[in-house]
C-alpha cells in the first residue's frame, strides 16, 4: 500500500491520528510536507464526521448494551481527561487539549468532550481544526529533526 494511502487511513483511525499516520506515512518513504497536508486533512474530517454519529446513529444505538457500556466508558474516561481544560478554558481549552500530541488528545476526544459538554458545533470544529494544525506541526518538527540527524 502506498504510505500516502497508509497515513491517510491511519490519520482517520481512532487511536493513532494524524499523530500515529505521519510518522508512518514518512517512515514508509513518503515526502515529509506531502505526509503532512494529506494526514492533516484527513485528521481535519474526524469532527464533522464524528458530531454527525452524534446527532444521528447514537440514539439510535443506545438500546444495545454492548454499544452503551462501551460509549459510557468512552464518555467518562473523555470527561475526566478534558474537564480541566474544557470547563477552564472553553473552546481555547478545547483547542489546547487536542494540539497536545499525546494519544486520546486528538479530534476523536475533543469532539466527544464537545459534545459532552454542549459546546456549540461550529465553534467546536473551528477550535479542534486548530488543534489538530498545531499538533501536527509539532509532530512534523519531530520528525524533520529525527530526518535531519538521520541522514547526516
Amino acid at each position: 500500500m502506498h504510505p500516502l494511502i497508509q497515513g491517510i487511513l491511519l490519520s482517520l483511525a481512532p487511536l493513532s491520528e494524524l499523530r500515529g499516520g505521519m510518522i508512518v506515512a514518512v517512515a514508509q518513504g513518503a515526502n515529509p510536507w506531502l505526509a503532512w497536508i494529506f494526514c492533516v486533512l484527513a485528521n481535519l474530517i474526524v469532527s464533522p464526521i464524528v458530531f454527525l454519529f452524534l446527532e444521528f446513529a447514537h440514539h439510535r444505538l443506545l438500546w444495545m448494551r454492548f454499544y452503551r457500556k462501551t460509549f459510557n466508558y468512552f464518555l467518562e474516561n473523555t470527561r475526566r481527561k478534558t474537564h480541566k481544560y474544557v470547563e477552564r478554558w472553553g473552546y481555547l481549552g478545547l483547542l489546547l487539549f487536542v494540539a497536545i500530541p499525546l494519544p486520546a488528545s486528538g479530534a476523536y476526544t475533543g469532539t466527544l468532550a464537545a459534545w459532552f459538554f454542549g459546546m456549540k458545533k461550529p465553534k467546536s470544529i473551528a477550535a479542534i481544526s486548530l488543534g489538530v494544525i498545531l499538533a501536527s506541526v509539532v509532530v512534523l518538527a519531530m520528525i524533520m529533526g529525527w530526518l535531519a540527524i538521520n541522514n547526516k
